[in-house]
């Protein structure tokens, strides 16, 4: 495998060297573009329109269009403009400016855990130990894919509370639906290009239009990296230079007007994005003491999926069909200043990883035309994915080869009648059938072991609601939904000893919440109160002193609390975004790890969950009348701050990570086409924690310490935008 990782990577930076004349000189490209150009809508840029109202948002979180306003439960709804002007360049930079979502990840390829509401594991036990399903137009992948591009998008939902019901497995928590931009049968696209400091660039763009007079094509691209936040003290360079490049087409037939099919095909490679263990505090200069370029990482995924649209006789048929291909490679050495405290010994442990993924899905359904009275929808779902997870420990003469095999099968329907002209009742049903199976050979200084084992598992879930509509505009809704994810079997199980399946995780939830939008459509705030009760999610346990051994565990947990989401469009081009979330998390079981780490205790609050977090943003535009000769131009600007409060870094509780603030700035001007801006990342230049874990050393004599991952620091530099 390392011979395999060790080919050529991309070089520095585009700031420095061949591609930083080549990113500057495609900024100057772009002005150049820009005074040549004439002002794209320019009668929107005016002073009278930017008095901006709210659109009707349409979402497709229950598998049909709907007025996000009318949807008897909590959802986020971002769109793509938002997502560029925050510059979320990954996909979870989105979610981490986002209300009530939490996001455990180093940036690692394959170590995402995301929780809504204080609901998901408290420690993912494996890859298929997700509680946040994502979908992307219709065709959906775990939350290990959350470092995915976010480009060319048109908006994200997120769906708190158990979406089972629609979505099915690996859903307690919520579901996130992305939805790419898809081809119009006008000619249009944008090219995008950044440079910054921590070697951070970017270059993007789109086109699509008609191919024919029933076909219409898309093509988007994206290349972009930076250094590493953390130095290597042996040669004083970054210990890794992650890089991603992406590309996705789409072609859309259009035969009639009541039938459409949507193909879709993605390419992604990460390289260079790994989970490390910094030594805590970081201080003003992360570092890592290791031989420069042991680190090493590659993951190439490839989605493709088609979706056809038919209009029958007052409803809708819709079949998705989708597959991914996924392979992940890690080169990965411990810094030398852990492992002293850690093993009692200055020395480099060196672990290889590798998986691959492969998944089928096939969802059929019937549903109601959008604005129908009556909204129902009902579908099957197949899905079928095979796995594996390989770990190669060279200094301690282990192998371990795993490979798991996930059949679902599941029926669905849900519907929302009206009672009366004011008053909805919704109600909704799921059942699914999992088949698993897993294998695994374990080799030690020449002895092999093997392992063989299967379950399944039958299970419903479901949701109950009931809205009322107070006034135009304002609605205030009750739901209780019921969320499963099912069992499984261990990815870091070392033998036979700790491969035991862990158990299903049950959620029970309650909500109340109001809508509102206001006549002019110039302000919107939506509230919830929530209460989830989790019996048996999953933890993993891990003890170094036993050869690096881990057991899956079950914990039951609960969270409640409440969130408020709000946007102002205030007038003279100001715009006013924020939401704030209260959640009071905890652990309800006791549950003995027997590790070193120690027991987790009833009552412990849950890790990675603030009581607290706070997300507002401020928007300007201005139109500036004509400049430089290209009629009309506007100032754009914008300011973003997070707050995130303190939270427990394990579940056993042994310490705390500190609560932080980041602030985010951005300000443009928009000549003709396209637009020149400079943009500042982490302005306060705070070096929060991305995850923190408790080490106890094997040698008594050693006390125990902290690692962890910082964040990046104070970033700032230049972008240029052109549109057509």
């Amino acid at each position: 495998m390392s011979s395999l990782l060790r080919s050529d990577r991309v070089g520095p930076a585009f700031c420095s060297g061949k591609r930083g004349r080549l990113v500057l000189g495609l900024n100057v490209l772009f002005l150049a573009m820009l005074f040549s150009s004439k002002p794209l809508h320019a009668e929107e840029a005016s002073e009278d329109s930017l008095v901006i109202r709210l659109e009707p948002v349409s979402v497709t979180a229950r598998r049909g269009a709907e007025n996000a306003q009318e949807i008897p439960f909590s959802i986020s709804v971002i769109s793509g403009s938002e997502i560029a002007a925050r510059r979320s360049v990954e996909f979870e930079d989105v979610l981490r400016s986002s209300p009530g979502v939490d996001v455990n990840s180093g940036g690692g390829d394959n170590d995402t855990n995301i929780r809504i509401r204080g609901v998901g594991a408290l420690y993912p036990v494996s890859a298929d130990d997700g509680s946040v399903t994502i979908n992307v137009n219709g065709a959906p992948m775990s939350s290990r894919f959350a470092q995915m591009a976010t480009f060319d998008i048109e908006r994200v939902e997120i769906l708190k509370g158990p979406q089972g019901t629609l979505f099915g497995r690996n859903s307690e928590a919520g579901a996130i639906n992305i939805t790419t931009r898809k081809p119009t049968r006008e000619t249009e696209g944008y090219l995008r290009s950044e440079v910054g400091g921590e070697g951070r660039y970017l270059l993007e763009g789109a086109v699509g239009g008609p191919v024919s007079e029933t076909v219409s094509a898309r093509v988007a691209l994206r290349r972009s990296g930076s250094d590493s936040p953390v130095m290597n003290e042996q040669d004083g360079e970054p210990v890794t230079k992650p890089r991603d490049m992406a590309m996705r087409s789409s072609v859309l037939w259009q035969p009639g007007e009541k039938t459409s099919v949507l193909f879709l095909t993605e390419y992604e490679k990460i390289e260079d994005r790994l989970s490390m263990m910094v030594l805590r505090p970081y201080g003003d200069n992360p570092s890592l003491d290791l031989t420069p370029g042991l680190l090493e990482s590659s993951k190439e995924t490839v989605r493709g999926s088609a979706e056809l649209n038919h209009d029958l006789y007052g409803f809708r048929m819709t079949s998705v069909s989708s597959y991914l291909k996924s392979d992940w490679q890690t080169y990965n050495g411990s810094d030398i200043s852990v492992t002293s405290l850690w093993m009692g010994i200055p020395m480099q442990l060196i672990k290889e990883d590798a998986a691959e993924e492969r998944s089928f899905s096939q969802d059929l359904r019937l549903g109601s035309l959008p604005d129908s009275k009556v909204f129902w929808v009902a579908g099957l779902n197949l899905s079928r994915t095979e796995r594996s997870f390989d770990t190669d420990m060279p200094g301690y003469s282990t192998l371990n080869l795993r490979d798991f095999e996930t059949n679902a099968y599941a029926v669905y329907g849900e519907i929302t009648y009206p009672l009366s002209d004011v008053l909805k009742v919704t109600g909704g049903l799921r059942h699914t059938r999992e088949e698993k199976t897993y294998s695994a050979s374990y080799e030690t200084a020449g002895m092999i072991l093997y392992d063989n084992r299967s379950l399944s598992d039958n299970y419903s879930t479901g949701r109950i609601a009931l809205s009322y509509a107070v006034a135009a505009g304002t609605n205030i809704y009750g739901v209780f939904a019921r969320g499963y994810k099912a069992g499984g079997f261990n990815d870091y199980a070392t033998s036979s000893l700790d491969s035991d399946p862990y158990d299903p995780a049950i959620v029970n939830n309650f909500e109340v919440g109001f809508k509102h939008e206001s006549g002019d459509r110039r302000f919107m705030l939506n509230g919830a109160l929530f209460y989830n009760d989790v019996k048996d999610d999953h933890l993993l346990g891990y003890d170094p002193s036993k050869n690096f051994a881990t057991v899956a565990l079950n914990a039951d947990t609960e969270s409640k609390g409440f969130e408020l989401e709000g946007c102002w469009r205030a007038g003279g081009g100001l715009t006013l975004r924020g939401g704030v979330t209260y959640i009071d998390g905890g652990i309800t079981s006791h549950v003995t790890t027997n590790t070193a780490a120690g027991d987790v205790e009833s009552g412990n609050r849950m890790p990675d969950i603030p009581k607290w977090s706070t997300m507002i943003s401020a928007e300007y535009s201005k139109a500036l009348g004509g400049l430089f000769g290209v009629g009309v131009s506007t100032l754009n600007a914008r300011i973003g701050y997070r707050y995130v409060g303190k939270r427990a870094a394990d579940p056993q509780n042994n310490f705390e990570l500190d609560a932080y603030h980041k602030v985010d700035a951005r300000i443009g001007l928009g000549i003709g086409n396209g637009e020149i801006y400079v943009w500042g990342d982490n302005l306060l230049d705070e070096r929060y924690d991305h995850y923190g874990y408790y080490m106890v050393s094997v040698v008594p004599t050693i006390a125990p310490f902290t690692v962890g991952w910082p964040s990046m620091g104070r970033t700032i530099g230049l972008g240029a935008a052109y549109y057509f």
